[in-house]
């Protein structure tokens, strides 16, 4: 007998990805040899105008503060609330800035480790290791034991930790600057290239906030920025620098850099 059924009009259920909860794996046996720890993460780095900002968060080993996560998939509020109850948790916060003056005359790469190295110096207690979110050890020579951690902000709690306190430590930075250069966005877009962000560089040019070594802004003043349609072109969040966190395609697993 023929099927005379109707064929099911249901949608197909979409599997959700799910989003990486960091734990403690990376910290554990340090932590069980009576080391310091301390997760480092950096952010501002894609941006065209800021600092690039650096965090540094060393977590008591005896308590676990739960619901961290890679600041990137938690929303602004999320962040914020974070954020307080890591300076009430931790056993240090320390918080490192370059400006965007001091990329342009050291470059991205020496910027990025003279942030971490002022985030790192900033803690309270000296760490014994430090774990640091991606492929590349921008704080080689500190003397301390580095461990690399490709995508650590979902894999770390300290490293999580650091990210959510540099990035809202740099966005409230961006928001307090909006208003002394109007017509930017600075307080949403937080100095990446955005379409708006674009689009107001081609009409005001640059101001004292942006970059002025990078190539596009230094295109503007040629007069040739923007081959492509700003609305259109991407967003790039991260740059492409020897450190960046995107050109790492390996395992993820846990790397170690010699002590200097």
């Amino acid at each position: 007998m023929a099927d005379t059924s109707a064929p099911s009009t249901a949608a197909p259920r979409v599997r959700r990805r799910r989003v990486p909860v960091p734990g403690i794996r990376a910290e554990r046996p340090h932590w069980d040899a009576g080391a310091v720890v301390a997760g480092v993460d950096e952010v501002g780095c894609g941006a065209w105008a800021g600092p690039v900002t650096v965090g540094a968060v060393v977590l008591p080993s005896d308590r676990r503060m739960y619901k961290l996560r890679d600041s990137k998939v938690l929303t602004p509020a999320a962040r914020e609330h974070l954020a307080t109850r890591i300076t009430g948790f931790a056993l240090g916060v320390g918080i490192g800035h370059a400006s965007n003056t001091e990329i342009d005359e050291l470059g991205l790469s020496d910027a990025r480790r003279l942030a971490a190295r002022r985030a790192v110096d900033a803690l309270p207690v000296r760490p014994d290791v430090l774990l640091l979110d991606g492929n590349w050890d921008f704080l080689a020579g500190y003397g301390t034991h580095n461990e690399l951690l490709i995508r650590g902000d979902g894999r770390s709690t300290s490293i999580a930790a650091a990210s959510i306190a540099a990035k809202v430590t740099r966005d409230a930075m961006l928001a307090t600057w909006d208003p002394e250069h109007p017509g930017y966005g600075f307080a949403s877009n937080k100095g990446y290239p955005s379409p708006s962000h674009r689009r107001a560089l081609r009409e005001l040019g640059p101001c004292t906030l942006h970059r002025h070594s990078w190539a596009p802004i230094a295109a503007l003043r040629q007069g040739r920025l923007f081959a492509t349609d700003p609305e259109t072109a991407s967003d790039p969040e991260t740059a492409s620098d020897p450190g960046s966190t995107s050109l790492s395609e390996g395992p993820p697993e846990v790397r170690s850099a010699s002590r200097a």
